[in-house]
């Protein structure tokens, strides 16, 4: 029977589709699978973002026994005790508890017999679980400063140089003026015959306004000017005037040095004392890293700035410590690193404010006007920092004193005969203490809420734009009770910005100490190498953030000449 050419015809088509399928499959055989679809270009963001440890600290092997023996074999105490939360004995008895210092309150350490629990850092190492959803970006980021010294491998160390102008000879012998390089409220300065000057010379051979002297920041010198008198201005018997002699107009800058002589015309001198605070003192060590994106392996921008001030400048037996962590840039870090040491210098230099703090043994209400004031000269609208501050004094008998002030999520911790104190409170938006502080505003935060307009902090500096969207960010700091240490104590202080703690307990981060104390007790940059072995074992766990460490060792500072 004779087949239908119709049903010839779809025969083929169906022999032709099958081997078309055939010779395709055979090609992809041949070069291999495709490859996926990339993924989302969020998930690598989210990664990035991702914790390299989990919330709970109970999935990790840093225990909370009263004490542990590691590798190295040595034994530490692993006890923590807030002075925000905890009441320590001394003198027979406990002090109140209250998250504000009472003026004149202070705390005896008291080991023996004082009882402690055991916490977390402030809550800023025990994080608290995020909800879940992917995590909103900050807004509103531009850099508006234009200020940044980091190489990205070392930390800043703010420096500073008082200068003090003492007249040797002239009319105005004896009068002397005092200055210091972190006080811009003072500077430039002018020497002249006539106010406003600030070194005024009863000499009809100086100017009305003869010359002026200023700190030049980049170089780190003073520098005198001529400002076009008419008999002329001389460093060390050399004319820095312009040398268009009469002509009024400005000199070049000269820098100044200690022991220099300035003579205005031909018969007043001034003599020139420079004190430089561009050492760091013994018994303190700074290391910073900006550490590793994860993906990328770029380093990051270091955002980090450092402070050490000791002896405070202008203030002697006082010293001070801080961390500042910029984000959105580096700018206002910067910026408050500068302000905020120099505010508390020029609230210290009054005596009766000085003697004050001696005799109350607190600095409580110094440090919040001190924040206060930098808070209202930073204008950055679109950058912020934290600010964690170690204030420490010794008194006439040389009991050390310390007492800290912090806004955000940068931590300290002390070490008195081998028990841990918490200094610092935790102030990003998840943490208990800034929940409460929001709902007792009545503005709470929703339930998962995590940040505030993109930012996961409740309280810093700077951010003028953000605190303008949302009254509910603050600029106002924790201040926590005096501590009091007898020359009997051995005491330390280890500061550090949330890069630490995001992967270190404040146990571990004590045993680290204890350890490179005894490791490195024997060379003379015993504290450097302290804070270097710290922030090592943070690189070594992968911290995702710029990390900077402090450690501050007290015993050494008090028998420091």
């Amino acid at each position: 029977m004779a087949i239908p050419p119709l049903a010839v015809s779809g025969v083929a088509v169906a022999t032709l589709a099958i081997l078309g399928l055939a010779v395709f499959a055979c090609r992809r055989w041949r070069r291999g699978a495709s490859p996926a679809p990339p993924p989302p270009a969020s998930s690598q963001d989210d990664d990035i973002n991702m914790p390299l440890i989990s919330d709970n600290l109970d999935d990790y092997s840093v225990s909370s026994n009263s004490s542990t023996v590691d590798e190295s074999g040595i034994r530490i105490d692993r006890i923590i005790t807030s002075p925000k939360t905890h009441g320590i004995v001394g003198k027979g008895a406990t002090y109140p508890t209250e998250s504000h210092v009472i003026e004149g309150e202070t705390h005896v350490i008291d080991v023996t017999n004082s009882k402690t629990e055991e916490l977390y850092l402030g809550n800023t190492l025990k994080r608290p679980a995020v909800a879940n959803g992917p995590t909103p970006d900050v807004k509103h980021i531009r850099r508006d400063s234009g200020e940044s010294n980091h190489n990205g491998t070392i930390p800043d160390i703010i420096v500073g140089s008082n200068l003090a102008l003492e007249v040797i000879a002239g009319p105005s012998h004896g009068i002397n003026h005092y200055m210091q390089s972190g006080n811009k409220s003072m500077l430039p300065m002018t020497l002249g015959r006539v106010p406003p000057s600030h070194l005024v010379l009863k000499d009809s051979e100086v100017s009305g306004k003869h010359a002026q002297i200023d700190w030049n920041a980049n170089k780190l010198k003073w520098e005198i000017v001529d400002m076009g008198s008419l008999n002329g201005t001389f460093l060390n018997s050399r004319s820095v005037n312009h040398p268009d002699v009469g002509s009024r107009r400005w000199g070049e800058p000269a820098e100044l040095a200690d022991g220099d002589i300035i003579t205005l015309g031909s018969s007043s001198k001034v003599s020139v004392q420079i004190e430089l605070q561009n050492q760091q003192p013994v018994g303190v060590g700074i290391a910073s890293d900006p550490m590793t994106a994860r993906r990328t392996g770029k380093k990051l921008h270091m955002e980090d700035v450092s402070c050490c001030q000791y002896p405070l400048i202008g203030v002697e037996k006082f010293g001070l410590f801080g961390i500042f962590d910029g984000h959105g840039g580096d700018g206002a870090a910067i910026a408050a690193s500068r302000i905020l040491p120099q505010n508390i210098a020029n609230i210290l230099s009054q005596q009766e404010t000085k003697e004050r703090v001696l005799s109350c043994h607190s600095a409580s209400d110094v440090l919040r006007h001190a924040f206060a004031l930098t808070e209202a000269a930073l204008h950055h609208q679109y950058e912020g920092c934290t600010a964690t501050i170690l204030l420490i004094w010794f008194d006439q008998n040389e009991d050390c004193f310390a007492q800290c002030a912090n806004l955000g999520d940068s931590a300290c911790i002390m070490s008195v005969n081998g028990e841990i104190i918490t200094m610092t409170e935790d102030h990003r938006v998840v943490s208990t203490t800034e929940r409460a502080r929001m709902a007792n505003s009545g503005q709470p935060l929703k339930d998962g809420e995590s940040r505030i307009c993109g930012l996961n902090l409740g309280r810093m500096l700077g951010d003028k734009f953000l605190k303008e969207q949302d009254s509910r960010f603050s600029s106002e700091p924790y201040v926590s009770q005096a501590v009091r240490m007898t020359k009997a104590c051995l005491a330390s202080a280890l500061i550090a910005s949330d890069g630490l703690w995001d992967v270190i307990s404040a146990n571990r981060a004590a045993q680290l100490v204890l350890e490179g104390k005894q490791k490195y007790s024997e060379q003379k940059t015993s504290a450097d190498k302290v804070a270097h072995h710290v922030l090592s074992e943070a690189r070594k766990l992968r911290t995702k953030d710029n990390t900077s460490v402090i450690f501050v060792d007290l015993d050494t500072l008090r028998s420091d000449p």
